[in-house]
């Protein structure tokens, strides 16, 4: 069984509003005690397969799931189990399932070996009113959960508290799930997250209040994709690292790592639609504002961190002296509050809907719309950054930027059409991109710093030192800038012709 759900968080105040909302209607109360397990080793974790012994009321089920194909998508596989004891888990239960399959590939094992014992990590208290609700064609449920996660650390017991929205779609269409989302996410404050109850288990138990960062995994689709089907597994990945990321963030994690890989997620979910939102219908030009004012958001705190960091490493290295930024340094936006932005999290709604009503109506056409598309959009762009390049030292500092994130749009798309064409080709291509990227990178980043020192010197006149610092290394930059272009031009081969 394949399950589609969509998981609110909610915050303190709102809690007894969402209560209200959700009793707005007749519903089922249900305590739920929940036991979660996994190898000394979390091999099961690692894979994002979840096995439970969960009590409904009376009855004890034995759940195991595992990652679905589109975001938000989980293969689940449930078995009723006798009697009102507490019964010992036993993953033969799940034999000739998809999910079973993800098991023995989890714990790595033969089609005929035996599964191994499995350690108890950490337990739920959950009590659930849910309530079924009609949305157009489709029936979803909502459950407001409220409880607790408890696991037994070395330092002890921890305890974490649960106030979560979930939206289950029981029949018809994922859009109908997405709408109700959207109007309850609006009505209320909520923001979506994909940190599921056992991910937060998994990390109260490790003493891990957040997960490492998710970088970009390569999109799956087919050589004789149609263009629809392309978009939607485009989509489908941008999405993937954007909603990993972004559910940490709103939750109150400013890694700078985190930070960093939703910008570079933000960034291929911007490409993805620029150049491949013609093959897709339902594109909303709605969703590019609050994409972009998320992105510049974080932004802020990456530059402050490179300039903190970075610049004034290398000129203390250089004999550079100590400088008060206190005038100069003006708040930060909060990265949680520019996640949780209603106008953010309807995009983010709005394109999971768009990705799972495409991968629905996924059909097979002969007419190579992906390839014909692709080659159009590579070329186009392959044609301007080398003619930009070749021009580079001629360009104003906004072209020139311009140029930089040109290349990145390049770089994205050629990554994403990799299983269209020959990979090999692909992947010469995308490593020809990197140097040019990184020179244009740093002369970008140093020309920001100078305007950031240059700043600086009416509040201290120690920014001297670095505004000097920084001007000689400009002209040096650019001409390394106009290099790169050169080499780019004549080694990056075109694999699309």
């Amino acid at each position: 069984m394949t399950e589609f759900e969509l998981k609110l968080e909610v915050p303190a105040d709102c809690a007894e509003a969402v209560e209200a909302a959700v009793r707005n209607g007749p519903v089922v109360r249900q305590r739920l005690l929940a036991r979660y397990f996994d190898t000394p080793d979390r091999a099961l974790a690692a894979q994002g397969v979840v096995v439970r012994l969960r009590k409904e009321g009376a009855q004890w089920v034995q759940t195991a799931k595992a990652p679905g194909s589109r975001p938000l998508e989980r293969l689940e596989h449930n078995v009723d189990l006798a009697g009102r004891a507490t019964p010992l888990l036993d993953l033969a239960r799940h034999h000739g399932t998809p999910v079973a399959e993800r098991i023995q590939r989890a714990l790595k094992l033969k089609p005929a070996q035996a599964f191994p014992p499995l350690e108890l990590v950490y337990q739920t208290d959950i009590t659930r009113l849910s309530r079924i609700i009609s949305a157009g064609e489709a029936s979803v449920e909502i459950a407001w959960d409220t409880g607790r996660i408890s696991a037994k650390t070395p330092e002890g017991r921890r305890a974490l508290p649960v106030r979560e929205l979930e939206l289950e779609l029981k029949q018809g269409s994922p859009a109908n799930a997405v709408e109700l989302a959207r109007f309850w996410c609006q009505a209320h404050g909520l923001w979506l997250s994909s940190v599921s109850k056992s991910m937060k288990g998994q990390r109260l138990a490790d003493a891990q209040p957040f997960g490492a960062a998710v970088a970009a995994q390569a999109p799956r689709f087919g050589r004789r994709a149609s263009g629809r089907t392309m978009a939607a597994a485009v989509l489908a990945s941008c999405l993937d690292q954007v909603l990993a990321n972004a559910s940490d963030v709103a939750g109150g994690c400013n890694d700078a790592e985190h930070i960093h890989q939703l910008r570079v997620g933000l960034r291929r979910l911007r490409t993805a639609l620029r150049e491949l939102g013609a093959l897709i219908e339902g594109v909303d030009s709605a969703w590019e504002a609050p994409i972009v004012a998320l992105f510049r958001a974080l932004g802020l705190h990456r530059d402050r961190d490179y300039l903190l960091h970075s610049v004034q490493g290398q000129l203390t290295a250089s004999g550079g002296p100590p400088l008060d930024w206190s005038a100069a340094l003006t708040e930060l936006p909060d990265p949680a509050a520019a996640v949780r932005a209603p106008a953010f999290q309807e995009a983010l709604i709005g394109l999971i809907g768009l990705v799972h009503a495409a991968s629905a109506d996924e059909v097979m056409q002969p007419d190579q719309s992906a390839r014909k598309t692709v080659r159009r959009r590579l070329r186009k762009l392959h044609k301007e950054a080398v003619t930009e390049g070749r021009q580079f030292l001629q360009l104003e500092e906004a072209m020139q930027h311009r140029l930089r994130k040109r290349l990145k749009r390049l770089r994205y798309l050629a990554e994403f059409s990799r299983p269209l064409f020959a990979r090999r080709e692909v992947d010469a291509f995308v490593a020809a991109l990197k140097p040019v990227q990184d020179a244009l990178g740093m002369y970008n980043d140093e020309l920001a710093a100078l305007q950031a020192w240059q700043q600086l010197v009416s509040d201290d006149a120690r920014a001297w030192f670095g505004t000097g610092w920084l001007s000689a290394r400009r002209a040096a930059n650019a001409q390394a800038c106009l290099q790169a272009c050169e080499k780019f031009a004549q080694e990056a081969k075109p694999f699309w012709d």
